[in-house]
């Protein structure tokens, strides 16, 4: 019996312990915005190497006060257009925002598992993507292009038949170099430019390891195709590469929230939406994007 009543005591003191970290299950909230509340945090998915959308802060330091999980990035630790987006966001709920940095392919794919509340990643809205995932109001605007390495040779987009290009898996890239229009899910009116015919499609996960490769001297593509914003920073970071025509097509860039979240995201992204026309209208989101980009990219493309 003693044996007994001890195992018992401790399992009533283990169901304490979780219930006093927020492990126990009784948590008041009956949406997502609610709980994201009750626990003081947002956890946020986006990437650590899309500088300077998103990038990690090799300076900074994790402060012992986060509320952040373990396995999560505080705004110390990351830096970027897409981080202070995110921060605002959390900032105007009044919690403190965390990183998650799973791969794109994963975000984009939907089915998120709770695993994190909300995507400020530059994603592009597509037809595609809304069946899986609910898009807040855009936050900015940027053009697609394609880039080349400066050894290439090449000085039009005709040049590239025939040629390797490099695109971040699951991206809109990808789908606009494969011809998958469709998938695509751009209105007509934002799409510039066909893809080279006879292509060879080189993925990696991320458009920016693409431009990485080539700086790295990396020779089985000639060339990437990502966000103009993304090349922009590559020259001024000295990669061998350059801006190869005019932009291809255009992109809406959005928050999302996953539909298959547990806790309903109504609200959330209700919230969300008001946040980010908030800061379209008093201009921090215009602030932002001059202090990354050294341009206003808040603005719709006419």
């Amino acid at each position: 019996m003693k044996k007994l009543f001890s195992l018992a005591s401790l399992l009533v003191l283990a169901s304490l312990v979780l219930a006093a970290c927020g492990g126990g299950g009784d948590s008041q909230a009956t949406d997502l915005l609610g709980a994201i509340q009750e626990r003081g945090y947002i956890l946020v998915s986006t990437d650590p190497n899309y500088e300077p959308q998103s990038f990690l802060n090799t300076s900074g330091s994790r402060p012992s006060d986060t509320k952040c999980p373990s396995d999560a990035l505080t705004t110390a630790e990351m830096q970027g257009f897409d981080v202070d987006v995110a921060i605002a966001i959390g900032a105007a709920l009044g919690v403190e925002t965390c990183f998650a940095t799973p791969d794109w392919d994963i975000i984009t794919a939907g089915s998120w598992a709770n695993k994190w509340d909300l995507s400020v990643g530059s994603m592009t809205v597509t037809t595609a993507r809304q069946q899986i995932l609910d898009f807040s109001t855009p936050y900015y605007y940027t053009p697609a292009v394609i880039a080349v390495r400066a050894d290439s040779g090449l000085t039009s987009h005709a040049d590239l038949e025939g040629q390797a290009l490099c695109v971040g898996s699951a991206t809109t890239y990808d789908q606009w170099l494969s011809g998958d229009f469709e998938g695509l899910g751009l209105p007509e009116a934002s799409i510039y430019a066909q893809p080279p015919a006879n292509v060879t499609i080189v993925p990696l996960p991320t458009d920016q390891e693409c431009a990485q490769a080539i700086a790295a001297g990396r020779q089985d593509f000639v060339g990437y195709v990502t966000s103009e914003t993304v090349v922009n920073a590559n020259i001024a970071a000295d990669f061998p590469v350059v801006k190869l025509g005019s932009a291809v097509y255009s992109e809406d860039l959005a928050a999302a929230v996953d539909k298959s979240a547990s806790l309903p995201t109504a609200s959330l992204l209700a919230e969300v939406n008001k946040i980010i026309e908030g800061m379209h209208s008093d201009g921090s989101l215009s602030e932002l994007s001059n202090k990354w980009f050294g341009e206003d990219l808040t603005q719709a493309p006419n």
